[in-house]
């Protein structure tokens, strides 16, 4: 299933701070790519934190690859300031993220995410974000295009142009939508969080009979 997934610094302080420090978590996250097999809809790395969409392959486990990804770029990130200890807050937040509209709609949140910190006037203008690729048609060897994009147009041209207007338009009451389900930790219409908090009861829930040798 897709997951939002927020990873912040520790005490919020920053966690990139040069060109190479953003590049660097890039490789890391194309090398545990490889690895893993997950899929990467949209990304924002931003000063002290960063958001990712990310799909994971059937029966593989999003802890161990979001502890892969943190733990290996802060043993490069300290290694590279004489630095020791923690560099990210606690455990990374996650939230489940249904398919249909609200895909679109998270990334549309994701690559925003430098506007709303007053850092840039147009999301172009930011180069730490996926937005170049849905709506420039940048390859990067990274970012993977979902369905829901494919849909926006008949050709590259005119899928690029509607996501451009489709990011850059006022969708106050969407965004704030987003924020409220993050919290909540399902990002989809009602029917979808009831399904993911029953099947989350059912998992939890212990099996009837005798307690296996």
């Amino acid at each position: 299933m897709p997951y939002h997934i927020i990873s912040r610094g520790n005490n919020r302080e920053p966690v990139f701070q040069e060109k190479e420090d953003f590049e660097k978590y890039l490789e890391i996250c194309r090398r545990y790519k490889d690895q893993y097999e997950f899929k990467l809809y949209h990304w924002v790395l931003m000063n002290n934190h960063v958001h990712l969409l990310i799909e994971t392959k059937e029966g593989s486990s999003l802890s161990k690859l979001m502890q892969g990804i943190n733990l290996a770029y802060t043993i490069w990130y300290n290694r590279k300031k004489g630095k020791v200890g923690h560099l990210w807050q606690d455990r990374y937040k996650s939230a489940l993220v249904e398919r249909d509209n609200y895909l679109l709609e998270c990334g549309r949140y994701i690559e925003r995410n430098p506007l709303r910190a007053g850092l840039v006037k147009d999301p172009m203008e930011y180069s730490w974000s996926s937005y170049k690729i849905y709506g420039y048609g940048k390859r990067d060897e990274l970012t993977d295009r979902h369905d829901l994009y494919e849909a926006m147009g008949k050709g590259p041209s005119q899928r690029q142009r509607a996501y451009r207007e489709y990011v850059c338009s006022n969708r106050d009451e969407e965004e704030q939508e987003i924020r409220e389900k993050m919290v909540k930790g399902v990002i989809g219409a009602e029917g979808f969080r009831k399904q993911m908090n029953k099947k989350a009861i059912e998992v939890k829930r212990p099996k009837r009979g005798r307690p296996t040798k």
